[in-house]
């Protein structure tokens, strides 16, 4: 009998031991979208020939938030086609940018061409989607190669 409540006591010892340890070391939790962005400005990116992915937000926003691993995903995979730029919505620079793009839900990812002057919203039905957002975007791309972008 002392043997079994030994070996039980043990047993919660550990489970509470590696729970801590688990739980010390696990990444950062509750991250908002804001906690993804890398601090490039529209005004930075806007002069050049290369396009945008802008990503407008809001850290309240709880699709946002699921949103931000594909989001990022996307940075990984374009990075040499694309300038990508987040906007939240809840910054006063930004509302030129909220209103010139329309912006009434969240998240919005739109393609920006400076080059062309074209805005290209891609439909939130697909956020969840990697291989459909991947489709649009590469879409663009291959259209944006047949025009020819004077520098």
């Amino acid at each position: 009998m002392k043997k079994k409540i030994i070996i039980s006591i043990s047993i919660i010892v550990v489970i509470m031991i590696t729970s801590a340890v688990v739980w010390a070391f696990s990444p950062v939790k509750n991250l908002k979208p804001s906690d993804y962005d890398d601090g490039i400005t529209m005004q930075q990116v806007e002069k050049q020939n290369k396009p945008v992915l802008v990503l407008f937000y809001a850290d309240w926003c709880t699709y946002c938030l699921k949103f931000m691993p594909k989001y990022k995903a996307l940075k990984n995979v374009y990075k040499d086609e694309f300038n990508f730029v987040m906007l939240n919505i809840d910054v006063p620079e930004n509302k030129k940018f909220i209103e010139d793009f329309y912006i009434s839900f969240f998240p919005t990812v739109c393609i920006y061409d400076s080059a062309i002057d074209n805005k290209i919203f891609l439909p939130n039905a697909i956020y969840g989607d990697m291989a459909l957002l991947k489709k649009e975007i590469d879409r663009y791309l291959r259209i944006r190669k047949m025009i020819k972008i004077e520098k």
